[in-house]
């Protein structure tokens, strides 16, 4: 899942289920000793059932125009390898289509219920008036506010990647519970032409960006990939930085930038007093790995759910007394091993 070590144990939960599909268990504290019991047990993610909707923007001039293609096509060929629902908009027909009300209709078509994740990915330009951000689209042009309105009735796993100029906005709009808002601005004064995105839609399908080495590429893993991307890029022409992205999976609709992140956990505490951003990202995966896609949809979700379960605990240690933090980890990570335990059959055994 790629997340952060637990405290005093120097382990993430995807290096807890490597425990749990091998026969290298080593003496550890006695909340991992029930990982150890359960050998040839192989953690993998579900096949997701994933939606992904690429919407291209208007492109203003052929060098654009170009690179959205580019972009689209990366795109396409990471849905392909993950053999999800793909659909595109914007790119074909005449100047004289709207593309409002195609995206409208199709968001109104898709399920709002469910495990499947619907991934929103808008390629483009943005604007911004000083009240309201927009992107640009072939006839009139989609603003953050009808947006947050059309997705008001999802209740599914919902990921919206506006790599946009001015798509700041987006994030507090579109923010909310079971959600992954990344933006490619934190503001919609940012106006220039953004990089992030073309790193972006590189990252999703190279297992380069795969950070914690679990063979898959999370949402988390892709945005702090091409971030670092495109500040290098910054740096190199010796240009001053004119975006600064952001990720929201906590729903406070402020997000939080690469920067603050140590390797996939963030490292400062939102004003808002919820989790840290970052913990649902790093459980949206486009491309399943060969083992992730032995578990169907509503395993995945229910696996999913005991993670976030431990993680959020960990972020009580310091508000709890000791022992009865780490009583309350030993339930949590005992049903999660138990998760693994009536799913090993679905997977052979991993050697050492």
């Amino acid at each position: 899942m790629g997340t952060a070590p637990l405290e005093g144990n120097g382990v993430s939960l995807s290096f807890f289920a490597s425990l749990l599909r091998t026969k290298r268990c080593q003496p550890m504290s006695h909340f991992l000793f029930f990982a150890c019991a359960l050998l040839f047990v192989t953690s993998a993610r579900g096949t997701t059932n994933t939606t992904v909707f690429v919407v291209v923007g208007a492109a203003g001039e052929a060098e654009y125009g170009s690179n959205f293609v580019h972009q689209t096509d990366l795109w396409k060929k990471a849905c392909a390898q993950a053999q999800c629902s793909t659909g595109v908009l914007g790119l074909g027909g005449n100047s004289a289509t709207n593309d409002l009300d195609r995206l409208k209709q199709e968001l109104e078509r898709e399920p709002k219920d469910g495990p499947g994740q619907l991934w929103i990915v808008l390629i483009g330009h943005g604007t911004f008036d000083g009240k309201e951000a927009r992107f640009n689209l072939r006839g009139p042009d989609v603003s953050a506010t009808d947006l947050a309105a059309w997705l008001k009735p999802f209740h599914r796993p919902l990921a919206v990647i506006n790599t946009a100029s001015s798509s700041g906005p987006f994030l507090a709009k579109l923010s909310g519970t079971n959600r992954v808002i990344i933006t490619a601005t934190r503001s919609g004064y940012e106006q220039y032409y953004t990089r992030l995105g073309e790193h972006l839609a590189e990252a999703i399908g190279d297992l380069k960006a795969d950070l914690d080495k679990d063979g898959e590429v999370s949402l988390l893993e892709a945005f702090l990939t091409a971030s670092r991307e495109a500040n290098e890029f910054y740096k190199v022409e010796g240009r001053l930085a004119t975006e600064h992205a952001l990720l929201d999976d906590n729903g406070d609709g402020l997000g939080t930038p690469a920067d603050w992140f140590r390797g996939l956990r963030a490292s400062k505490t939102p004003k808002s007093g919820l989790a840290a951003d970052g913990l649902l990202a790093s459980q949206f995966h486009l491309i399943p790995s060969d083992q992730e896609r032995k578990l169907d949809v509503e395993q995945r979700a229910q696996r999913d759910a005991l993670e976030r379960a431990v993680l959020l605990h960990r972020e009580k240690k310091g508000q709890l007394p000791e022992a009865e933090y780490y009583a309350e980890l030993e339930k949590l990570l005992v049903e999660l091993a138990k998760f693994y335990a009536g799913t090993s059959s679905n997977f052979s055994a991993t050697q050492p």
